[in-house]
């Protein structure tokens, strides 16, 4: 028996999780994101230019970009690439089909090279 000065030290027990385990059936809630803003960007391409090309601009004014016409688009969440894209016409109006999720593993590459 233990004393207050020595008191009994015993194993802890866990339960064993296994190779194979699956997590505990919890239901989402999306309740508690859904008022969480975030900021999405849809990227065409891209291109560099001078601030006096930028301000010679008038409409019908063609830029130049990095991607060819019917690339994916970039799809980009909190400045994070998220997916790619296409853009379609909804009721004459411009959206976006998302057409795959990027991996994390080319997600976490994108950032690496942007931040380079």
């Amino acid at each position: 028996m233990a004393d207050d000065a020595n008191p009994a030290v015993q194993p802890a027990n866990f339960p064993d999780l296994g190779q194979g385990a699956a997590p505990p059936a919890v239901k989402p809630n999306i309740e508690l994101v859904k008022d969480i803003q975030v900021t999405l960007t849809v990227e065409l391409g891209r291109t560099d230019m001078l601030i006096q090309d930028i301000l010679e601009l008038t409409p019908g004014k063609v830029i130049e970009l990095d991607r060819l016409a019917g690339e994916p688009l970039d799809i980009v969440v909190n400045g994070k690439l998220l997916a790619k894209g296409e853009v379609v016409v909804v009721d004459e109006n411009f959206g976006v089909r998302l057409t795959s999720i990027v991996e994390q593993s080319a997600r976490e590459a994108a950032v690496s090279t942007e931040s380079k």
